[in-house]
């Protein structure tokens, strides 16, 4: 795997300036891939603007006041991904990892009772020995449970940093849900029907507002109303 990585061939779905350096940060693989994600070096540098280079983001994640999803990292290569949870210890600022309606990864600012949950998808799940439920989510992680009792394509509630569901929300017919990928993303939408496909082709989900898309653009963010906040988009 390449180690290295320039700033122009870099994921468009990074905010970061293209013509003002050669390099950039590569995320080291982990919860999130290298799309879906930005390094928490760049994060610091190009997009909170906190210090001006690498060096001095370094000595800022050395310092251990850096957190995300409630714990410490100090790799700068070390990738956030959406809806993971970025806390600043000494300034008491915390933030969510979203996607604006740009298809990139946009910081929105949330409040201390905000950050003491997060939003996981259930991808797919699998039983294991014991006859135990286990829920493989978007950010890598992994939830043993008793019994099965959620679907895949549900959004979890987790507690930050025990990791307890504290609420789930069904993909459903009035679920608002952000979509991740396609011509409309960034937006929120409000599920209107759920079709299954007979065929290799991913499941499509229609809308109220007048369009549909796969289902693996879709994330639920709530029962009646969005329980996150939107990043705002500038004008142009």
């Amino acid at each position: 795997m390449k180690k290295h990585l320039k700033r122009l061939p870099a994921p468009r779905s990074w905010s970061i300036p293209r013509k003002t350096d050669f390099w950039i940060v590569r995320p080291s693989p982990g919860p999130h891939g290298l799309g879906e994600s930005v390094p928490l070096g760049s994060i610091l540098r190009d997009m909170l603007k906190t210090c001006d280079t690498a060096r001095e983001a370094r000595r800022i994640l050395n310092n251990r006041g850096v957190r995300v999803d409630g714990r410490v990292v100090t790799e700068p290569k070390f990738p956030v991904g959406l809806m993971d949870v970025l806390t600043f210890d000494e300034t008491k600022a915390h933030y969510r990892m979203l996607v604006n309606t740009r298809g990139r990864m946009s910081l929105v600012g949330i409040d201390d009772g905000e950050s003491k949950w997060k939003l996981c998808r259930v991808e797919d799940k699998t039983t294991v020995r014991g006859g135990k439920t286990q829920l493989n989510l978007h950010d890598g992680r992994n939830i043993l449970l008793a019994k099965d009792a959620y679907k895949t394509g549900a959004t979890l509630k987790l507690g930050l940093p025990d990791q307890k569901v504290v609420e789930h929300y069904e993909l459903k017919k009035g679920s608002p849900v952000l979509v991740t990928g396609g011509q409309h993303v960034g937006e929120i939408a409000h599920v209107l029907d759920l079709r299954p496909t007979r065929n290799p082709r991913a499941n499509v989900v229609t809308f109220k507002e007048g369009f549909s898309t796969d289902i693996g653009k879709v994330f639920v963010v709530g029962t009646e109303q969005p329980a996150i906040k939107v990043p705002e988009v500038p004008a142009i």
